[in-house]
């Protein structure tokens, strides 16, 4: 900017002092030309070779001389026109005489007591390609920044990539020597007379454990390319609620409907069911454990799957409504604000599909809506 504005009041003044010059020289002409035609000079080539070449010898200004009373074009210079064809030629002078209308104010002539010409002119080509220089300038500097931003912010990306990569696989190698010392206790328990008649516990153990499992494969697959395979939605969503029923507050009501039965979308089925499991959960937090949580899946002509997710919390402030999958943004007093950017990096990055609050109202609720492509 600092460039560029230096740059515009630089040529700006260079522009003025040469349109002064130009306009200085018209003027001459224009003074010659009266002078001569007062002083009553009878030869007319005498008069043509004195204006043409001593007066003006500049060849860059196009210039129009017309008679007052009849708005008649007299004589031109420096203008291109097709000779051959008059009446091509006056219309070419008369949309040249527009411009120079536009561009600056003509010179009167008095060539006779009661008879005035007027001297019409334009700038010359230079004049007017120094004076769109510095916006042109100005162009080139913006798409250079533009570029450096695109290659700033792509360089920005790919870091905080690494560093969900990092994370992600750093947590999986964590989980995985707790989870296996788990198994083995799973099995132990199977083993030990105490635990006979009780399969209820060592069953629910064994969720719980292949749950850990499930997760550590989660993380193990940041930042690898899924497979998505042609999976039933609505099936997909009713594991994740069977799963979380039994696990948080009996005040929490599940409801989960359906257009058709048989919708099927392009997914990676734990990686999806990781999307939903985290949106229910913060809908849970937002409704402080009691109220209602409703799934609806439907499917539109286009072929697009949606899945709305609901519950009737505390909602979210319409101002905060678009920074919700921003990192660190959380409502509550503890946590990191991750769940919702994970759950949009796998919605958006590994099944090319969206997610947005499709609406929100304090002390209401709100409704995340999936996008998937089938």
């Amino acid at each position: 900017m600092v460039i560029g504005g230096g740059s515009i009041i630089y040529t700006n003044n260079l522009v003025n002092r040469l349109k002064q010059g130009e306009q200085d020289k018209i003027q001459l002409w224009a003074r010659g030309v009266e002078f001569l035609a007062q002083a009553g000079l009878e030869d007319p080539d005498a008069f043509t070779f004195i204006t043409t070449n001593i007066i003006t010898p500049d060849n860059t200004l196009p210039v129009i001389l017309v008679d007052s009373a009849s708005n008649e074009i007299l004589s031109y210079r420096n203008v291109e026109v097709d000779e051959a064809d008059s009446e091509k030629a006056e219309v070419s002078l008369r949309k040249m005489l527009r411009k120079m209308r536009a561009e600056n104010q003509p010179i009167p002539i008095k060539t006779s007591p009661g008879a005035v010409q007027y001297a019409y002119f334009r700038n010359s080509y230079l004049l007017r390609q120094l004076s769109a220089y510095p916006y042109i300038q100005l162009t080139v500097i913006a798409i250079f920044g533009f570029i450096a931003y695109l290659a700033f912010s792509f360089s920005r990306t790919s870091e905080q990539n690494r560093v969900w990569v990092g994370l992600a696989k750093e947590t999986a190698h964590q989980l995985g020597t707790p989870l296996s010392s788990l198994m083995a206790w799973v099995e132990y328990l199977q083993t030990i007379p105490e635990m006979e008649g009780r399969t209820d516990i060592v069953t629910e153990l064994q969720k719980d454990v292949h749950r850990l499992e499930m997760i550590t494969s989660r993380f193990s697959n940041i930042g690898s390319e899924p497979v998505l395979k042609d999976e039933n939605v609505l099936e997909a969503v009713n594991n994740t609620v069977a799963y979380l029923k039994p696990r948080v507050s009996s005040k929490v009501s599940f409801e989960v409907e359906a257009s058709a039965p048989e919708i099927t979308a392009k997914l990676n089925k734990p990686l999806f069911e990781w999307v939903v499991e985290n949106i229910v959960k913060n809908g849970i937090d937002a409704m402080s454990g009691i109220g209602r949580i409703r799934i609806i899946i439907s499917q539109d002509s286009g072929k697009a799957v949606f899945i709305d997710i609901e519950d009737n919390g505390k909602g979210i402030a319409k101002g905060k409504a678009k920074d919700v999958f921003k990192p660190g943004f959380t409502t509550k007093k503890r946590g990191w604000g991750l769940g919702l950017t994970l759950v949009q990096r796998i919605v958006e990055n590994y099944h090319s599909g969206r997610i947005f609050v499709k609406s929100t109202q304090v002390d209401v609720g709100t409704v995340f809506r999936i996008v998937l492509t089938t």
